[in-house]
């Protein structure tokens, strides 16, 4: 079966490549909906280091998104199921290491072509049902809100009990998506987040305390803390958090740094602190996530504020508006409904 590939051959540069794919085995999703997240814009504008660049290109991006099953040979899924779809695609199973630790696991839109395609070749444990009660434009992000669940996950296992107060600094998409599954999740802890964007920060209105980074008070004080910012700014985020944790609380790291972060290891020892660090997710990660959509529907009502531009693509050129597009966003995720 002769399949398109829209691969990122330069930055801000697509073009089509033709693969052919066997069919016999695989599952075959059509993708309808897929999501821009802060990593591709990374390749598509150029900001990783030129030896990664040269490294991974020519590539397709995007790793985010769902679709519809053209046809499943193992029987789980029936032709016109509509699906998520895992873009880690583990190669073995480890009894210490989750499948998205594995250094052997490929992932789609890094070590592997992403969900730019006519069509996606994968297997039936690389895909779950999106429930009926949520809606495209927001089951296309749950990749994204899944990385959030599985850093409340290892929080929850490595943090001790004492979660009075839980601090997320961030007022973008991942300190959204955070601060809102943890009030799922613990709903008895006080959950203050931390921001730059007056805007931005009236949206949290699900949680306890809104609070400028600039003015948090010098006696406050959290048990926990989420980084949820990275970049350059991650480090003072990080020194803010530790200035304001109780003794032998626990940071949880989400933030993507390009470069290293300075971390002030001399109060992190006089606190006796634990640092956990989070990338990506796994099929239990989306297990539960979706569970918890058609538990608590108030969760997705609250997505789909997230939604940010919405854009049709059929070709090349759409494709480029979209990922320019979601350059200049205020806020909220970019959603490309896929015709190419």
């Amino acid at each position: 079966m002769l399949n398109t590939v829209w691969q990122l051959t330069r930055p801000r540069q697509f073009e089509a490549a033709f693969q052919e794919i066997e069919t016999g085995g695989a599952l075959i999703v059509r993708p309808t909906h897929l999501s821009v997240c802060n990593a591709d814009q990374r390749y598509y504008q150029g900001k990783r280091p030129a030896e990664v660049l040269a490294k991974k290109l020519p590539m397709a991006l995007i790793h985010e998104g769902i679709g519809i099953v053209m046809q499943d040979p193992s029987g789980t899924y029936a032709p016109g199921s509509r699906v998520v779809m895992i873009p880690n695609v583990p190669r073995e199973e480890s009894p210490y290491a989750a499948e998205n630790y594995l250094r052997s696991s490929l992932f789609r839109g890094s070590t592997m072509d992403g969900f730019m395609q006519e069509y996606i070749a994968t297997r039936p444990d690389r895909v779950l049902p999106v429930p009926e009660s949520l809606g495209d434009l927001t089951a296309a992000f749950t990749e994204m809100v899944s990385v959030c669940w599985h850093a409340i996950s290892r929080f929850d296992a490595a943090a001790h009990g004492g979660r009075e107060t839980i601090g997320v600094w961030g007022d973008g998409n991942m300190g959204y998506f955070t601060a809102l599954l943890l009030r799922a999740r613990m709903p008895r802890s006080r959950i203050i987040v931390f921001g730059v964007s007056e805007s931005k920060m009236n949206d949290f209105s699900f949680v306890d305390d809104v609070c400028p980074v600039s003015a948090i008070p010098a006696d406050l004080q959290i048990d926990h803390g989420f980084e949820c910012v990275g970049g350059a700014a991650s480090g003072a985020v990080i020194s803010q958090i530790i200035d304001h944790i109780r003794p032998e609380g626990t940071i949880a790291i989400l933030g993507v740094s390009e470069e290293p972060v300075p971390v002030w290891t001399r109060m992190v020892l006089e606190k006796g602190l634990r640092i956990i660090g989070t990338s990506r997710s796994g099929r239990a990660d989306f297990e539960g996530l979706l569970g918890l959509y058609e538990s608590r529907r108030e969760v997705p009502e609250y997505l789909e504020k997230m939604v940010g531009a919405v854009i049709d693509v059929r070709g090349i050129p759409d494709m480029v508006r979209a990922f320019e597009t979601d350059i200049y966003k205020e806020r909220g995720k970019t959603v490309m409904v896929w015709n190419g």
